[in-house]
């Protein structure tokens, strides 16, 4: 199988060093969150500040000729020519296809690697490298988001990380993986000792962590978060789950919505979260680790999934309904959900030395 050729715009690389800059205050490492949904990167910026770059995980093949080549060069549309096609990547990849009633094709499905599409590994390489950019030197360390073990599937990761730490490694990178849920414990609970309960809403899986200073307890993840609403959501109204997909991501109050379309959306996601909500419960009463934290704890949640409004109230809804056995102070969305995994990747990275083991 042929790889698809370069990015035809240009891949965001790094912010050109100004003459004379002192690079020192530039701190080295990567976090890359890799999910099913998003691809994010996150880094510090020449000013020490952190910075971000987004990149929507998905592509669709189309049929163009030289003008509409000519008018996706004009408009900086990222695409790849691969088998006589064309892939329209990223952001650009789910508005053609709510135009041509088409459904996005993803180069992951439940939080890995899709074994069902075999252009997945390919385009996933090119928007991998085209988030990341090349390193600052050799061996810089990147962090990169896997999920936890699932609870309610026999999927097995070990494939997924290893693929992606050979992928980065060749990248130039000397890169080691977390768990998604514990990177939003770096990410969002530091002001809280890291001690509380980290939940990432992404596209593919639900992914949970709590934590205790830092250390993890107990972390899994779930078969199912955004794209499951989608996709049920599309079956009980009629349409393609690419559509559901807009319907949802334009905003949706799960506790009033306004039509029929957000009344479906609303029920499939009131029924995710109280999922979630009885698997953790269960997770924790079947644990022998004795959980006794000396003071209630705050929960939070980040991912593209957990956007809607209302989600913390629901959450906190049901956890008041089932009779949560570990005392929770607060349910809480992070202030930038969809970066919170990348960002508490770069927190780890940056504790790594260039050289340092993995």
């Amino acid at each position: 199988m042929s790889e698809p050729t370069a990015l035809k715009t240009s891949p965001n690389p790094e912010p050109a060093s100004k003459e004379g800059r002192d690079r020192s205050m530039r701190k080295f490492g990567k976090g890359l969150d890799v999910g099913t949904a998003n691809l994010v990167c996150a880094f510090h910026g020449e000013d020490g500040r952190p910075t971000l770059r987004r990149e929507r995980n998905a592509f669709l093949d189309v049929k163009i000729d030289a003008f509409t080549r000519a008018m996706l060069n004009e408009q900086k549309v990222s695409y790849a020519s691969y088998n006589k096609l064309f892939l329209v990547l990223g952001q650009a990849a789910y508005e053609f296809a709510n135009i041509m009633g088409r459904e996005v094709r993803r180069t992951m499905q439940s939080g890995l690697i899709s074994a069902r599409d075999a252009d997945a590994l390919p385009v996933f390489k090119l928007l991998i490298e085209k988030v990341l950019g090349a390193p600052q030197q050799e061996g810089e360390p990147l962090c990169f988001s896997i999920p936890a073990a699932p609870v309610d599937s026999t999927l097995n990761i070990e494939y997924h990380k290893g693929i992606l730490v050979a992928l980065l490694n060749r990248f130039g990178y000397q890169a080691f993986a977390i768990d998604e849920g514990m990177a939003v414990v770096y990410s969002e609970l530091a002001q809280d000792g890291f001690t509380g309960i980290g939940a990432s809403f992404g596209g593919g899986m639900v992914n949970v962590c709590v934590a205790y200073k830092s250390m993890p307890a107990v972390s899994f993840s779930i078969t199912r978060c955004g794209d499951w609403i989608d996709q049920n959501a599309g079956q009980a109204l009629g349409i393609k789950s690419t559509r559901a997909n807009g319907l949802r991501e334009r905003g949706v109050n799960i506790k009033a919505p306004k039509n029929r379309e957000e009344e479906a959306i609303a029920i499939f996601y009131r029924n995710l979260i109280a999922y979630v909500v009885s698997t953790l419960r269960e997770h924790l009463m079947a644990s022998d680790l004795g959980l006794d934290f000396p003071s209630a704890i705050p929960l939070v949640c980040a991912g593209g999934t957990a956007l809607a409004q209302g989600f913390a109230d629901v959450f906190a809804e049901e956890l008041d309904k089932i009779g949560f056995p570990l005392p929770i102070k607060e349910v809480r969305v992070s202030p930038h959900p969809l970066d919170a995994t990348a960002r508490g990747c770069l927190v780890a990275a940056n504790s790594m030395t260039p050289g340092a083991e993995k």
